[in-house]
C-alpha cells in the first residue's frame, strides 16, 4: 500500500478514538479522493455558495450528494472537514 493510500485510509476513520456514523466516514472518503489541483484552488475565505460550486457535487437542496449516508451533510461541515483533512495531510 502506498503512502498516499495509507493516508486516506487513516482520515476516514480519523480522528482516532473518535465515534463516527456512515456519513462520517464516507464523507471523508470522498474528500480524500478530490484530486491534489482542486484541493491547491481551494480558498478558506470562500462563501459556502463558492465552495459547493468548487466541489461541483451538491445538490440544489445544499447538501452534498454521497453514496451511502445516514444524513444530510451541508457546507459548512464539509467545509470543516476538509480543512481538517488539509491541515493533517500538510503536517505529514
Amino acid at each position: 500500500m502506498t503512502e498516499e493510500n495509507q493516508s486516506a485510509l487513516d482520515f476516514e476513520n480519523w480522528p482516532p478514538g473518535q465515534s463516527l456514523d456512515e456519513t462520517d466516514v464516507g464523507l471523508r472518503a470522498y474528500i480524500t479522493r478530490i484530486p491534489e489541483e482542486q484541493l491547491a484552488r481551494y480558498d478558506p475565505s470562500w462563501t459556502d455558495k463558492e465552495v459547493a460550486e468548487w466541489d461541483g457535487n451538491f445538490k440544489s437542496d445544499g447538501g452534498l450528494m454521497l453514496v451511502c449516508c445516514e444524513r444530510d451533510v451541508g457546507v459548512p461541515e464539509f467545509r470543516r472537514v476538509l480543512e481538517e483533512y488539509i491541515k493533517l495531510r500538510d503536517s505529514r
